[in-house]
């Protein structure tokens, strides 16, 4: 069997050059939308004092293990962590740029509901230190907002849009397609109208259906049918389609920006970079570790107050994980992979991980580009990423 030797991650001179990631889970919703596979809850009442503690311990536990780091970003998810208290997100960015290295064009972003009782709070969350913001509009038709079990309307959602745009350096929102029935003539006013907003950052998904959701109990009944995958790629091609001529191309498959307004934050996931990850059901990649927060709040909660940190599962990865890690992630960029960058992260040269012949084949096909050194998929390619990823990656081992 061909191996190779690795180290578990690059040298501690090399890491301290690259950026860091924080990532901070705040669990709590007002409802649960029926779409959502996330680690999302609903409490009455939430001990925002205990919350701030056990936050600001979690964050402690993962500098000292992170030391002399530099921090490119960090990233409030959930959840709604605008729900939380500016005063907690202004602790954690306090505490973060105190345990690293943190100059003035670190990227701090909060996820945020449309409403306007959240939207009150995002001035204060800019006086907080935030400064870009990711709506969930999800859509800008008030049946579909119904359908997807979100509380805000149209009209209070591009209130809630104006208010951030106003408030932060750069916005961003998401949208939802491919929903049931939709069209593509529905859709392409439904995103043109979306481009017209002047966001510099756009967040498009396709409709999936999640296990354990509440559509996946009304598919399991026939009650709830998306389109199929042909007319889902008409759809996403159409999307590519719109958003390159309005200046924001897809830099990932779901993911659209002007040029340099791109998620550094997400960037950092895809090109398979060290994050922390912190609060419930978070999870991290350090120094060639992975790590998983215990995911119930309660758990997590109890878990720092006994053991100063809310980990449950920490494990060094192979050097194979790693590499089929990275190749997953980073396929999903329109400029592919470095195979450079992706051996100095993983250990494992990209012509080791790929099977046989498979990178020539797929070029043939059209599905890679043949003609790059960087390992890219094509937007053919993108259409089918997820068996092209499995044409790609060898079974054989690698160590």
């Amino acid at each position: 069997m061909p191996t190779l030797s690795a180290s578990l991650s690059p040298p501690a001179s090399e890491q301290a050059q690259e950026p860091l990631a924080l990532y901070v889970h705040w669990p709590f919703c007002v409802s649960k939308c029926p779409y959502c596979d996330f680690n999302s809850h609903v409490r009455a009442e939430v001990d925002m004092a205990g919350w701030r503690k056990a936050l600001l311990a979690d964050l402690a536990h993962e500098a000292a293990l992170l030391p002399g780091r530099r921090l490119g970003s960090i990233f409030f998810g959930g959840g709604t962590p605008s729900l939380m208290p500016p005063s907690i997100a202004e602790a954690l960015i306090d505490a973060a740029a105190g345990h690293w290295q943190a100059g003035p064009e670190l990227e701090i972003t909060l996820e945020a509901n449309p409403s306007s009782v959240e939207a009150s709070n995002f001035r204060a969350f800019a006086a907080a230190g935030v400064n870009r913001a990711s709506l969930g509009l999800q859509a800008l038709d008030d049946e579909a907002l119904r359908f997807l079990g979100r509380a805000h309307d149209v009209a209070e959602g591009l209130k809630a849009l104006d208010v951030a745009q106003s408030a932060f350096d750069r916005v961003s929102f998401d949208l939802i397609y491919a929903r049931p029935g939709q069209t593509q003539a529905e859709w392409r006013a439904e995103l043109n109208r979306a481009l017209g907003f002047g966001s510099s950052h756009l967040s498009l998904y396709q409709l999936t259906i999640e296990p354990g959701t509440r559509f996946a109990t009304l598919a399991s009944r026939g009650e709830l049918t998306i389109p199929c995958d042909d007319d889902a790629a008409d759809l996403l091609t159409l999307t590519q389609e719109l958003t390159a001529a309005a200046g924001l191309p897809a830099y990932e498959v779901s993911n659209h920006a002007r040029p340099g307004e791109e998620s550094r934050h997400n960037l950092t996931y895809w090109r398979y970079g060290d994050y922390a990850g912190i609060g419930p059901g978070a999870h991290g990649r350090r120094r060639g570790s992975a790590t998983v927060r215990h995911r119930k709040p309660e758990n997590w909660i109890n878990a720092v107050a006994s053991q100063g940190h809310g980990l449950v599962e920490e494990s060094p990865l192979t050097p194979a994980d790693r590499a089929r890690e990275a190749l997953l992630m980073g396929l999903r960029l329109a400029d592919g992979i470095d195979p450079l960058l992706f051996e100095h992260r993983t250990g494992v040269a990209l012509d080791r991980l790929i099977a046989g012949d498979a990178r020539a084949r797929l070029a043939a096909h059209g599905l890679i580009d043949g003609g790059q050194a960087r390992l890219k998929a094509t937007p053919a390619g993108m259409l089918v990423l997820n068996a092209l990823i499995a044409e790609l990656v060898s079974d054989r081992e690698i160590t």
